[in-house]
């Protein structure tokens, strides 16, 4: 797998090991390698190449249609890739559902949360895995778990005992993350948490995602279309254009108008191309 870019020059994507050299796993947790999906005559990924250290956070960004949330899916269990494979903690791993991955420290936050909005904040927190003295729940328990390990990553919500509904959005989506980092994972991945939300809500979700950076304990992988918000928070930043890993960089060593211009630059072509069609 090739490093990511030196004083500032992009990575060069695709790049294969020599034959009499194995990749080199020093330091990452995943590596990504010649990944491919498709969908009969539609193919959603090409040859992807892709690694993420220990306790980093890797922005994924890209147009809509890109591949973005394939690439997630497949590295969640959800979907098994074409080709390629997927390799974690240095052993090849091939995910034949959401729960064995979850299994194997890779859990998946997406926009739809799947919480449940009638059900309160510690119920959510505590689904499908409540504490039991039997014969009766220990909600006692459960209330002060649950407050202690939101306090701990620095998710402040004033009433535990709330229902769902009655949270904002950005209070929502850091409930989902919470509940997600209550399992340990090893791997965080994040499909659109700043989708629809103010600069009120998204900070409280930056912040949270800080904080997880700052402990160390979980990589991430965070998709997101707000360029700006992606470098505050994220090691390194990839480009999916049409299926491919384009760029692969720093984020110190890019800008958001730079990444906002390439992904425009895509646009340009992609209308040259429909312009020469149609002549």
């Amino acid at each position: 797998m090739t490093e990511p870019g030196r004083s500032g020059q992009e990575a060069r994507v695709g790049q294969e090991p020599r034959a009499d050299q194995e990749p080199n796993f020093n330091g990452d947790i995943l590596h990504v390698e010649h990944v491919s999906k498709s969908y009969g005559a539609v193919t959603a990924l090409i040859d992807v190449n892709l690694r993420l250290a220990k306790g980093e956070v890797l922005g994924l960004i890209g147009d809509n249609g890109a591949g973005k949330s394939t690439l997630l899916k497949i590295l969640c269990g959800f979907q098994p890739p074409s080709s390629g494979r997927i390799v974690l903690e240095g052993q090849e791993v091939r995910f034949k559902s959401v729960d064995q991955a979850r299994s194997l420290g890779i859990d998946a936050v997406y926009q739809d949360l799947a919480l449940i909005p009638q059900l309160s904040v510690v119920q959510n927190m505590f689904l499908n895995r409540e504490k039991v003295t039997w014969p009766l729940l220990n909600r006692r328990a459960m209330r002060k778990e649950a407050q202690e390990h939101l306090s701990e990553i620095g998710v402040q919500i004033p009433d535990i005992n709330a229902p769902v509904s009655q949270l904002s959005g950005g209070q929502r989506q850091a409930i989902a993350v919470a509940r997600s980092v209550f399992s340990n994972p090893k791997i965080l991945l994040l499909d659109e948490p700043l989708a629809a939300m103010g600069v009120k809500e998204g900070s409280l979700i930056l912040d949270l995602i800080t904080q997880l950076k700052a402990r160390g304990e979980v990589s991430i992988i965070i998709i997101a279309h707000n360029y700006g918000q992606v470098l505050e928070v994220c090691d390194r930043v990839n480009l999916i254009q049409d299926g491919r890993i384009t760029i692969d960089k720093r984020s110190d060593e890019t800008s958001a108008d730079e990444l906002t211009e390439m992904v425009v630059a895509e646009y340009r072509r992609a209308l040259q191309e429909r312009q020469q069609r149609a002549r």
